[in-house]
């Protein structure tokens, strides 16, 4: 018996020879590159959606499904960012979102939600580097931009010839994110920026960053268009992530970074001018857990009657069938919650309570129907060749960005009973 240390592998180096092919390894279910047929409508709430919706989203699940769907899985495995696959993101024409001109596709917020669905059910990462472009990125340059700076920025955004990310969170303000302490001292010709940010998605590869930074002489918060490789940026990979692992989140530090005066965008000015923002992302946001649990639904209902054991398909245990069936009857109460918040949005009536309960309530959901996904598909629950296990990793990051469950419970609450209690009482009690 030769020792551990012995013949020839480097550090890293793989022992023995490759693993099978998946199809051949186990040729009794189909792995996720070939994606499962959509199965998951059952109440026909397609029926909701206009020609123009059903027609986008028929067109970037066919994309999705055979330009995505083969190559995720690899690149998942290693946490790199599909840089080839940019090009095919790109002809989904998602990445401008509802911002009408300056090259933006001006969709219905109903047309994006569904699409990012559609994204999100063959893979979340993808869904995620959509969604910081339209409905972080482009709608903040878009709602609080000057004119110069939208014909300067947008059009290569909506386009994906250029990559952006939007820099609020920091190491010490997650929930608290209004808290922020990323200095902005105004300078000649511009602003200095100092301090930290944490969890920047994109930060590592973006041609420009929204930094969201404090006024030093006013206490305000004020947004910044910081362009790649400016002297004193420093963006590094956060490594070790199980969920989102394509998305390049990052730790983006600030060293007297100068920014010119044309790059501060003059709409924002306090914490209450990016909930603009917010109030659409978050519903952008709540999707991604819908279209989760449609792909894995998906993916669950053909490995049921593929597979087979005690001489019958998995699909004919009773058992087996009654969790799909509670899985189904979440996610049409998940589409409709999802629908009926766009509609709000779109007539003017939608409160951050609505968007907030919205977000908090579908995330929970799809953490319940991967649950009972990764036990359906037993061992192979596990292996994210069968989108089971990656969408559970996948899910763990959702059900905590754009606000946390607890936070965006919070957010209702305040809203239905006119009691903030988002500090603990003691603490509001001291400054009585």
């Amino acid at each position: 018996m030769g020792s551990l240390g012995g013949g020839g592998g480097g550090a890293g180096a793989k022992v023995g020879p490759p693993a099978l092919d998946v199809a051949l390894a186990f040729p009794q279910a189909t792995p996720a590159s070939i994606f499962p047929p959509s199965v998951s409508d059952y109440y026909q709430l397609d029926d909701l959606l206009t020609d123009e919706e059903k027609a986008l989203r028929k067109k970037v699940r066919g994309i999705m499904e055979k330009e995505i769907a083969p190559i995720m899985t690899e690149h998942w495995e290693k946490a790199e960012f599909p840089f080839h696959a940019i090009p095919k993101l790109a002809t989904l024409g998602l990445a401008g979102g509802t911002t009408k001109g300056y090259g933006c596709p001006g969709l219905s917020l109903t047309a994006s939600a569904i699409s990012a669905a559609e994204v999100a059910r063959v893979d979340a990462s993808c869904s995620a580097i959509i969604l910081m472009h339209a409905a972080l990125v482009i709608p903040a340059i878009d709602l609080c931009g000057s004119e110069a700076q939208k014909q300067k920025y947008l059009p290569s955004l909506a386009q994906f010839k250029t990559i952006g990310c939007w820099a609020l969170t920091e190491p010490g303000y997650g929930s608290d994110a209004s808290s922020l302490r990323t200095a902005a001292t105004k300078v000649p010709g511009g602003w200095h920026l100092d301090g930290q940010k944490r969890w920047i998605g994109n930060s590592t590869i973006a041609d420009m960053l929204i930094i969201l930074a404090r006024n030093a002489d006013t206490n305000q918060l004020n947004g910044f268009i910081v362009k790649k490789g400016a002297p004193g940026l420093k963006a590094t990979k956060i490594e070790n992530k199980i969920g989102l692992r394509m998305v390049q989140n990052g730790d983006v530090v600030l060293n007297k970074v100068f920014v010119p005066d044309e790059d501060r965008l003059p709409g924002i000015n306090s914490f209450q001018d990016i909930n603009k923002v917010f109030a659409m992302s978050r519903i952008m946001v709540a999707w991604q857990p819908i279209g989760i649990s449609m792909g894995v639904f998906d993916m669950c209902h053909r490995y049921l009657k593929e597979r087979k054991q005690f001489g019958a398909p998995l699909a004919a245990f009773q058992l087996n069938q009654e969790k799909l069936v509670r899985m189904l009857g979440d996610i049409q109460a998940m589409v409709l919650v999802g629908w009926r918040l766009c509609k709000l949005y779109e007539s003017g009536k939608m409160t951050s309570g609505h968007s907030s309960l919205g977000k908090a309530w579908t995330s929970k959901k799809a953490r319940e129907i991967v649950s009972l996904g990764r036990e359906l598909l037993g061992g192979n629950g596990i292996l994210a060749d069968f989108l089971v296990a990656k969408a559970f990793c996948d899910l763990e990051p959702i059900f905590t960005y754009e606000g946390t469950y607890d936070i965006n419970s919070l957010v209702t609450g305040r809203e239905i009973t006119g009691v903030a209690s988002f500090k603990p009482a003691m603490l509001v009690k001291s400054r009585l």
